[in-house]
């Protein structure tokens, strides 16, 4: 489709309130959030404003919903209905969240158009758990005494779900589904960069007769937001975002004891091999380097390689980015949209210059492109030379940059590799799958792919230290919003098989 011919306006019904209780409501503040368009400069959409009073309002009636609603005593089946009608609804609005991603985040409209129509999947997904995960077990002749014992796997409470503005649509899907499953009530708190998928998820809920209070979706800054986390109403709050902001969270969570999932940041490596051919190993990572302009928490933004191998990377790494076509996300032949604010944008740009201060050359990009005078645009970029005690090597950027980092040999790559505070993900480039494997066993992170950026969120997605707390997605991704609770008994009760 022609950029010309798509609609650019916001497709959300209500932007000037918050969805509380199953009602559309007024903020208590009275103030809006301009939500700027990154390719353009221009609001995009204006929405409404929680402040502390609107958020202890949407936990009130999250709260009312799981200690005095129907949702908490349905069965996993009835819950799991209601999962379904939410991924058909949101299958049926694929073109509205594509239209929503590349104006809040700069993604071109290819890629969000794709990944928009995998979202309704996941609520399918965990809507199939119903049936087959065991939310209870039985144990004949418990050792303690007692006829029988059952763990029985109950919903942790009120959950506070909160998400960034890079994908938010796909990452409170496995927040929601998840938690909705164990029959918890969820107040979700949109990031004021990116509310526009909260909202289409509201409408969602709405428009399937979610129960009041069991979804409830507000869009607030840092202050409100603070107050969801200390909420004592509030039993677990899971957060994907930065690792400062985590800290902060787990340091309030800890206060009080509740229970926290934490996704954040990476500082992952793509290791190539001494057997590799780098012109395949460059298409692979410079490609992927531009997805979401780089604004992925798991990118692989540090490319170890041998000494001897290292030149030659770096130019096809450069050849590569010459190729990125840069511009309107909506059009079709761009292969990179803008940095998602003015502000990360100068985050990118200070990072860039720190590096080559610091001792890197700058072998490719780190500029606004030619003809792109209006918007938040950067080349991709590639330092080269990096020492990985460099400062560009071990905090996170969150752009399309390339650390290109020399080592002596497979074991020093390895080491490299490991010699982070990060550990979300990592990929091995090598044509051997045995020494992949070993290699991969090595590396200290929650996923670890061959020869490409793989991710598969499925099966599982999470990190190995600072890069978070707990898994989302797949089975694992549904535990955390539950609890264990042990039962025995002298006798049997007549629900459970002989």
């Amino acid at each position: 489709m022609s950029q010309q011919l798509i609609d650019r306006t916001a497709p959300i019904s209500h932007p000037d309130r918050l969805y509380i209780n199953g009602q559309w409501v007024e903020a208590t503040s009275g103030t809006t959030i301009n939500v700027v368009n990154p390719a353009t400069e221009e609001v995009f959409v204006s929405v409404a404003e929680a402040n502390e009073a609107d958020i202890d309002r949407a936990v009130a009636a999250a709260r009312e919903a799981f200690d005095n609603g129907p949702w908490a005593h349905l069965s996993h089946a009835e819950r799991a209905d209601y999962l379904r009608r939410m991924g058909q609804h949101l299958d049926a609005r694929i073109d509205d969240v594509a239209r929503i991603w590349p104006s809040e985040m700069g993604s071109t409209h290819a890629v969000a158009h794709a990944f928009a129509g995998t979202i309704g999947g996941v609520y399918e997904y965990y809507a199939g758990l119903a049936d087959s995960f065991p939310f209870e077990e039985r144990f004949d002749q418990p050792p303690g005494g007692g006829e029988l014992a059952l763990i029985v796997r109950e919903p942790v409470g009120v959950v506070g779900a909160i998400v960034p503005w890079n994908a938010s649509i796909n990452i409170m899907a496995y927040k929601i589904a998840p938690a909705l499953l164990a029959g918890c009530t969820v107040v979700l708190k949109n990031s004021p960069e990116a509310p526009g998928a909260g909202y289409v998820m509201a409408e969602i809920a709405d428009a399937i007769g979610l129960p009041p209070g069991v979804l409830n979706v507000v869009t607030a800054d840092r202050e409100a937001s603070e107050r969801l986390v200390r909420h004592a109403g509030v039993d677990k709050i899971t957060f994907t975002g930065s690792l400062a902001a985590g800290q902060r969270i787990a340091g309030i969570a800890a206060e009080r004891i509740a229970r926290v999932t934490l996704e954040l940041g990476g500082k992952s490596a793509a290791v190539v091999l001494d057997d590799y051919d780098l012109e395949t190993a460059a298409q692979s990572i410079a490609g992927y380097a531009c997805f979401l302009t780089g604004q992925v928490c798991s990118a692989l933004s540090r490319v170890i390689v041998t000494r001897d191998r290292h030149d030659a990377l770096v130019e096809a790494l450069s050849a590569t980015f010459a190729e990125v076509k840069i511009g309107d996300p909506f059009d079709p032949s761009i292969g990179m949209g803008p940095i998602a604010t003015r502000r990360q944008l100068e985050k990118v740009e200070h990072y860039t210059k720190l590096g080559v201060a610091e001792g890197a050359t700058l072998a490719f990009g780190g500029r606004r492109p030619a003809g792109l005078d209006r918007g938040w645009f950067i080349e991709p970029t590639v330092l080269a030379g990096v020492d990985n005690q460099a400062t560009v090597a071990q905090e996170e950027i969150f752009g399309p940059v390339l650390t290109v980092i020399p080592a002596d040999d497979e074991a020093h790559a390895i080491e490299l590799a490991n010699d982070t505070v990060f550990g979300l993900n990592n990929s091995v480039f090598t044509n051997d799958a045995d020494r992949a494997y070993q290699i991969a066993r090595q590396l200290r992170s929650g996923t670890v792919g061959h020869n490409v950026f793989r991710s598969d969120m499925r099966i599982g997605f999470g990190g190995f230290k600072r890069s978070g707390i707990g898994r989302e997605g797949g089975v694992d991704g549904l535990r955390p919003f539950l609890e264990n609770k042990t039962v025995i008994l002298e006798g049997i009760p007549s629900h459970v098989q002989q």
